[in-house]
């Protein structure tokens, strides 16, 4: 089933249960892959999105950076290439996560994102969210506190809607348009999922979003995300998570998988939205341990545990989960997840963007 703008599906009801490698676990609707191109070239993450399909994950989501995190990381292939690519050769659903309003011309990703959903229809959502400086500040201009970011972003969806529905615009505010009319325009427009990873914005973004997509945490700050999220106007529209993985069949093998790649993710906003360059995102990370990363990616050798953290977010309400593996090498993460963990987690209809 295909997600659209305002017109949304209620989440299934009673949860189905299905008895995997862990024991009986909740069923979650929809177990997704999550491309990361600030860390494989585009390339090799056509080949893993097409093998992920083929080992049963129902979807697939995209990040969508100018600069990688760091300087071991080392790509930063342009995801809206990728995505026509990745759309025709498989058929999973697709998302992406973009930050309309510097970067980014909101007419622009207006254009970008009615081209796909014409081409592949009820395929294809977009995550908005107001960015970090590390892809932005090449543009020279000045990087925004983050109240004026949230209105420029609110600014931007509004325009994007407004070219979808075919209206011509006209604005003047945090960006400008003008006289600006998109004659390409599918039948129906993608959904706009807002992206959050405090309390406070998934309350903001209850409001405009057709729902909400943010990252593990604390069950706890998940739970107040969610509250947050349906008091402020995201009542019975559905929640979406991303989840940060690493897997190795020997456990100090998947803990150095994710500190070599990810030690420089485990910093809170507003750290992680104001560095500007992977080399200051190094710098920072020098005294961070690899047991300093478990806080922040789920790390284990055994599959069932996996299959059972990722039963508890289905349990928590989440609708999709988007598995990033935090490793460059993705097939051996792909291959067992698909053969141990996907099977325990099926069960209920997939509910698909």
């Amino acid at each position: 089933m295909g997600l659209t703008a305002r017109t949304l599906p209620e989440r299934a009801g009673a949860p189905c249960h299905t008895e995997g490698e862990s024991g009986y676990q909740e069923a979650v609707a929809l177990v997704g892959i999550h491309c990361s191109h600030e860390q494989i070239a585009p390339s090799a993450l056509l080949e893993a999105v097409t093998a992920a399909e083929q080992a049963g994950f129902a979807a697939a989501m995209s990040s969508d950076h100018f600069s990688p995190w760091s300087q071991r990381q080392g790509e930063s292939g342009f995801a809206w290439s990728w995505l026509g690519a990745a759309l025709q050769a498989t058929t999973l659903p697709f998302g992406v996560v973009n930050a309309p309003g510097q970067r980014y011309h909101p007419a622009i990703i207006a254009q970008a994102a009615a081209t796909l959903a014409e081409m592949f229809p009820g395929r294809f959502w977009i995550a908005v969210g107001t960015g970090e400086a590390s892809n932005e500040h090449i543009t020279g201009a000045p990087w925004p506190p983050k109240g004026v970011r949230n209105a420029r972003l609110a600014e931007c969806v509004e325009v994007m809607r407004a070219l979808w529905a075919g209206e011509t615009v006209d604005h003047d505010g945090l960006v400008r348009v003008d006289r600006a009319t998109l004659y390409t325009r599918p039948a129906q427009p993608p959904p706009v999922i807002g992206a959050a990873i405090s309390v406070e914005t998934a309350g903001w973004v209850g409001g405009w979003a057709d729902g909400l997509i943010t990252v593990n945490q604390p069950h706890d700050r998940l739970r107040e995300m969610i509250d947050a999220f349906r008091t402020g106007g995201g009542e019975g529209k559905p929640l979406y998570l991303q989840v940060h993985v690493s897997w190795a069949p020997d456990e100090q093998e998947a803990l150095a998988i994710a500190h070599d790649q990810w030690r420089t993710n485990v910093f809170d906003p507003p750290v992680c939205w104001d560095l500007e360059l992977a080399e200051q995102f190094d710098a920072r990370a020098d005294a961070v341990q690899p047991q300093d990363v478990r806080r922040s990616v789920l790390v284990s050798s055994d599959l069932a545990r996996h299959a059972a953290w990722l039963s508890e977010f289905g349990e928590l309400g989440f609708d999709g989960i988007w598995v990033h593996h935090v490793g460059q090498v993705q097939r051996p993460f792909i291959e067992a997840f698909g053969e141990h963990v996907l099977p325990a987690l099926t069960g209920s209809p997939a509910v698909s963007p």
